[in-house]
């Protein structure tokens, strides 16, 4: 262990990795219950049985590339938002099928481990304004907040007002917002695993509601079904729409990524005098590789989470955290019937506590400058209002450059964000 992890260099120990190892799976195994619930919503043989198989295997793969190859204690899991923008967004709204939408994952994954070799990353992250960056989490924050309202009924369909409020004595409804309030509760009171335990006595006060629906025979223990292996669509791959979802999935990848490996790295103490991060270009390619691994089994792309942080906070210094998650993972495939009972009401908690922590940002945008600020709150309403992430980061870049040349300050403009700009007017013509 010692000469694998270098254990005493980081000053911790066995013990102290196992143990946060337990306290990151805690808090990030709400994904199990969620993206199975949030994919298998799709149907036409993406079952939620293969996604959670695809979901496990590919988490587990990408956390032993992260502990070996960059022995970073960076869990990594199917991403919040980018699971909301294949299923919503992709297949729902563009009306591509999941295939293709795997496909799209794929080759983001494939250009991600490039771009990470080559060290052309830097490059991407400093063309795309500060203030863009922290627009496209508040919005996919709103997004996922509104998906998890309506999946639950307390937001409905309305002819007259577009949207309202469902009927809030009926048992989805009210099962969401009794699971949301403890949720709250528990993540006030600083309870290890608060999304997770809110999913889970979510789904038992369910049952008597007749929201969570327990099969005869039950037993809790399964093997595992098989994933949707290598199932991918290559006839869209030159179009225009295409190139939008890719190049979606990668910005939000790219950028959920960085922002994770720099917050998680700095709190435990990790960068060197300079900021930098160790190993950065491994801890990318275990990301990109992740997401490879998800698409060829049939899930989202994977991405490093930000609930590592709470394994940080119990100690955890090396990869040896992350094989302690990828184990309490691997123990997870046996007991899918668990986490499959939970109804949608049931991960309406998770959706919006995880959009909660998505608005943050907010205070890191400057709205003083409008040339900065109304190109940012394009980007947010853009993204639950149009139902789409994509939608929003199009409105977000092209009024960007529009504001910025109209305004006198192109300078401000680099060169990435016209060639972008370009792509997508062209697209929206061709819509």
């Amino acid at each position: 262990m010692e000469k694998l992890f270098k254990l005493g260099e980081n000053g911790t120990t066995v013990s102290r990795e196992l143990a946060a190892g337990l306290t990151t799976f805690l808090t990030m195994a709400y994904i199990l219950a969620v993206n199975p619930e949030m994919l298998g919503r799709i149907g036409n043989g993406m079952t939620p049985e293969a996604v959670f198989s695809a979901t496990v295997i590919a988490s587990v793969i990408a956390m032993l590339v992260m502990a070996f190859a960059a022995n970073l204690p960076v869990a990594l899991a199917p991403g919040m938002g980018l699971n909301a923008f294949f299923t919503y967004t992709v297949v729902f709204g563009m009306g591509y099928s999941w295939q293709t939408a795997l496909t799209a994952v794929f080759c983001e994954g494939v250009f991600f481990v490039i771009l990470s070799l080559f060290n052309v990353r830097e490059a991407i992250v400093k063309a795309i304004p500060t203030n863009l960056k922290h627009a496209v989490a508040v919005g996919i924050g709103l997004f996922i907040t509104m998906i998890g309202l309506g999946n639950s009924g307390i937001m409905v369909r309305n002819e007259a007002t577009f949207v309202s409020l469902g009927n809030l004595t009926d048992g989805a409804p009210l099962v969401a917002l009794i699971g949301t309030a403890i949720t709250i509760i528990l993540f006030a009171r600083k309870i290890q695993g608060a999304i997770l335990l809110g999913i889970l006595i979510t789904t038992v006060i369910g049952v008597p509601f007749g929201v969570t629906t327990i099969p005869q025979n039950f037993s809790p223990v399964r093997l595992p079904a098989a994933p949707l292996l290598l199932q991918f669509d290559f006839s869209a791959i030159l179009s225009m729409k295409f190139f939008i979802v890719f190049f979606t999935f990668l910005f939000v990848d790219i950028f959920d990524t960085v922002g994770t490996l720099v917050g998680i790295t700095t709190q435990a103490g990790l960068t060197n005098k300079n900021g930098d991060i160790p190993r950065v270009k491994q801890a990318l390619v275990a990301d990109a590789v992740g997401t490879i691994a998800g698409a060829a089994l049939g899930t989202s792309t994977v991405t490093s989470y930000i609930e590592s942080a709470s394994g940080v906070a119990a100690g955890g210094r090396t990869g040896l955290t992350n094989i302690s998650t990828a184990a309490l993972f691997l123990l997870a495939l046996f007991l899918s019937p668990l986490f499959l009972l939970v109804p949608g009401a049931a991960t309406a908690p998770a959706l919006i506590m995880v959009g909660f922590f998505m608005m943050r940002s907010v205070v890191n945008i400057d709205f003083n400058d409008p040339t900065e600020g109304i190109p940012a709150f394009f980007t947010i309403f853009m993204m639950p209002f149009a139902y789409s992430i994509a939608q929003g980061i199009v409105f977000g870049v092209l009024s960007y450059v529009i504001i910025k040349l109209l305004s006198g300050k192109l300078k401000d403009v680099n060169a990435v964000s016209i060639v972008l700009s370009v792509i997508f007017i062209i697209q929206l013509i061709l819509k």
